[in-house]
Formats: C-alpha cells, structure tokens, sequence
C-alpha cells in the first residue's frame, strides 16, 4: 500500500473547508502570526512617536511603509517565519528577527534595538490573541449567529398564527403557536447575543513578570503604566493594569463560555427542529440530486439539524475546556495556555460549521400547517385545562359550588381521547354562568392558544427598553 500524500487531519481543513475557512484570516498559526507582526510594528512607531532613547518621530511615508508589512502579509512571508522558527524554536523570537529585517529592507536598521524593546513574548501573543479572537468573533462568527436569529425571527413572524400541539414532556399538552416557540429560541439567542457584543477584549504591556521592571531600568523617567495603557488602547483594546507574566484570561474564559452558552441553545433548537421534523410538522424540501438513504430511496434526512448537534458538541467541549483551563498558570507563568490557546480555531470552527448548517436547514423546511389542526383536533382533551381554570373563577366569584373543579376534569380527561362532543355535552352539564358555558363552548384546541401570536412581538423588545 503507497502512503498517502499529506492530508488534513480535521474535517474543519477538509471536507468543511469551505464553510469555516474565512475563520483561517484570523484564527490559524498565520494569522496569529501577522497579529504579532502588527503588535511588533505599532511598538516601534509608537516608542519613536514619544522620541523614545533619542528617536524622531517617523514620517507618514516611513509609518505606511512600515505598515505595509502587516497588510501585504503573504504565503512568502509564512514561508520566510517558519524559516526563522525552525533555527530559533521560538515563534515570537522569529517575529522579531522578521521584523529587523524588514526594517533593514526599509533603511530603518537605527530601529532595530527598538523592536520587541522590554517585551516578553506574552506581551506580544496576548495582544495578538485579543486582536485575532476580537475579529474571528467580529467579521465570522457573529454574522453568522445573527443571520440565524434573523432567520428564525422572520420565521417566527411568518408562523405566529400557526397554532399547534404542546408536547411537555413529549405528551399532548396547551397549545401554542409555531411562531411564539421559534421566538423563544429567537429570545434567548439575542440575549446571549447582547453578551458577547458586550465582551472585552484585555491586554497587556508590562514585561516580564507585570512589573515593568526592564522598562523603569532603562527609562526610569518614562510613566510607564499610562504608555502602556495607550498603546493597548490604541490597539482598539482594554487595558489590563495587573497580571503576571501573561494576562490572566478571564475574558477569554467569559467570551468562550458565552459562545458555549450559545451552542446549547442552538443545539436545544437543532433538536427541536429535528423532533418537529420527525412529527411530520416541518417538511424537508429535498435539494435536487440529494441523497437521503444508501438503501432506502424515498428518505430525507434531517442532515443539516444532525450536523449541527454534534458540532455544537465539539465545539462547546473545546471552548469549556479553553475556558476551565486559561484561567488557571502556576504562579507567574507556565505554558498550558499556549498549547491551548492554539485550539481556539477549532473551537469557534466546529460552531461556525453548525451555524452554517442551522442556517442552511431552516431554508429547507416548509411548515405544515393542515397536519398541526389536525394533530388539535385528534386531542381535545387538551381544553381540560380551560374548563377547570374557568370553573374555579366561576367558584370564587360565588357563581358556582362545583368542588374540586381539577379532580372533575382529571377524571375526565386523564389518559383518554375525547372529542368536541363529550366536551360540549360535559360543559353544558356545569353548574356555572352561560357567560362562561359560551366561552368554553366556542373554544377549541386551535384557539386555545392564549397570547402567543401577540407574544412574537416581545422579540428585540428587551434590548429597546
């Protein structure tokens, strides 16, 4: 047997490429790379802004050219670091050596004891991780969060008179609509989607140990704390005053924890869907050449909602353990974040992959409504509900002695089948108002649905109040 030539070892880089690979901008090993590279460069221009150790501010045309390094950053320059970390066995040290020799390339070599001046490595990677995660969450994943809660509001809307059974614990249950249950989910979505907006992305610029030791050595009359402040600022990121070595994780521990949080909603809406699908309440809308069975022709599986649990699943293993595992470093500092933090792509592609797939699913189902009355109609039992509700109101308005008005209607309803006509012979048998008979008798099972059309309004309505 001939070996095989190399191939991806994750689906996320093979068969589902496709579907996850704008996160790769940011969240692979060049990615993370061309961050260090930009942190490595804004450094150098803004120690020669403050005329850091007898520098002149660059020129525009120098500062462009310098920035140029970031964003003309290609398959050459991957190649020419990877060169680099194969002698040093250290990847940020190779950032370094990368950058002084772009800067003698550029006629900038007086710069080049200003490059990684009084920074360890963590003060690079965790800059480039906030600014990496920050915009995998920004330009990725959150596009596509948002267009599946756009999805199932529009969905919401289109179905909020949909009436049909309730199934509390799988079992007939007070009718809703189609429309109010894609709603909640909608709900709980924006909530969790309010959260993650709200993230902040921490970073720090301290040196060694979080002391700015070095840096008060070499410019002890420099204000250290607020150049430090700046610069992360500048970045467009949260100033942390206080860490060790590293910057201590906690809002990576809180953004992979709400996104973990997202995927079990969306897992709790793929099984729903799935069970909903399985009622015949949803028909799948088969894709032209599909295959649903090897075996079995006339099948159409509800693929898209089965991906997406089990990647929902990986993907929520991989963030709780980034999350259970970033906040803990020996005293000040040991190095299980940076095997860890090298999974965070896998953790956001694995949801990418199911968003995607959600996304494409509720675009392949149609809902059928003639199924939902009738699935009402073969459960009028449903309505015992009302009427005891009705007959303890009548009871304490004084205008009926009727005792123990749930006890009646569990004996007759409970376990059994029973059509509009016991019911109305049942009601018109009560010792209550007509008011009320005539209420009760002008129910039925597809009008017992209380405010649930009205209740698809309160979407969004939490975050304008």
């Amino acid at each position: 047997m001939t070996s095989l030539p190399p191939q991806p070892l994750s689906p996320l880089d093979g068969r589902y490429r496709a579907a996850v690979g704008d996160l790769g901008e940011h969240l692979s090993e060049a990615g993370l790379n061309r961050a260090r590279v930009h942190v490595e460069v804004e450094w150098l221009i803004a120690q020669t802004d403050r005329g850091f150790f007898g520098t002149s501010p660059l020129t525009d045309a120098e500062k462009q050219a310098l920035r140029a390094i970031v964003t003309d950053f290609a398959q050459a320059d991957i190649d020419e670091l990877a060169r680099f970390e194969a002698t040093t066995r250290h990847d940020v040290k190779a950032v370094e050596y990368y950058v002084r020799g772009r800067l003698e390339e550029l006629g900038l070599s007086h710069l080049a004891e200003l490059t990684h001046f009084a920074c360890t490595s963590e003060d690079i990677n965790n800059l480039s991780y906030a600014l990496t995660v920050r915009d995998a969450v920004a330009q990725v994943w959150l596009p596509k969060y948002r267009a599946v809660i756009a999805k199932l509001i529009g969905l919401a809307h289109e179905h909020r008179d949909a009436a049909m059974l309730s199934r509390t614990h799988g079992q007939p249950a007070t009718p809703t609509t189609m429309g109010k249950e894609l709603a909640v989910f909608a709900h709980r979505l924006e909530r969790i989607l309010r959260q993650i907006e709200a993230t902040e992305y921490l970073g720090k610029f301290s040196g060694a140990t979080g002391t700015f030791s070095a840096h008060v050595v070499a410019a002890p009359d420099v204000d250290w704390p607020t150049v430090s402040r700046e610069f992360v600022e500048a970045l467009g990121l949260t100033w942390n005053p206080l860490t060790t070595q590293i910057e201590s994780h906690d809002w990576q521990a809180e953004l992979y924890g709400r996104i973990a949080h997202a995927n079990r909603v969306l897992h709790n809406l793929a099984t729903d869907i799935w069970t909903y699908i399985s009622l015949g309440y949803f028909r799948q809308i088969p894709a032209a050449g599909a295959t649903g069975s090897s075996t079995m022709p006339h099948k159409v599986n509800p693929i898209r909602f089965e991906n997406a649990e089990a990647n929902l699943e990986l993907s929520s293993a991989v963030l709780d353990s980034l999350a259970a595992t970033l906040v803990t470093s020996r005293l000040q500092r040991d190095l299980t974040d940076s095997s860890s933090q090298r999974n965070i792509g896998v953790g956001f592609g694995h949801s990418v992959l199911a968003l995607d797939n959600i996304l494409r699913g509720l675009g392949e189902i149609d809902l059928d409504r003639d199924l939902l009355l009738a699935d009402l109609d073969a459960n009028w039992e449903v309505l015992g509900e009302a009427i005891q509700t009705v007959i303890r109101a009548e009871v304490a308005a004084g205008d009926s002695t009727i005792a123990d008005p749930y006890a009646l209607l569990k004996e007759l309803t409970r376990g059994k089948r029973i059509g509009a006509a016991e019911l109305a012979e049942f009601v018109q048998g009560l010792e209550i108002t007509d008011a009320a008979k005539q209420r009760l008798l002008a129910l039925t099972p597809a009008t017992y649905v209380g405010l649930a059309d009205e209740l698809v309004d309160r979407l969004g309505a939490a975050a304008a109040e």
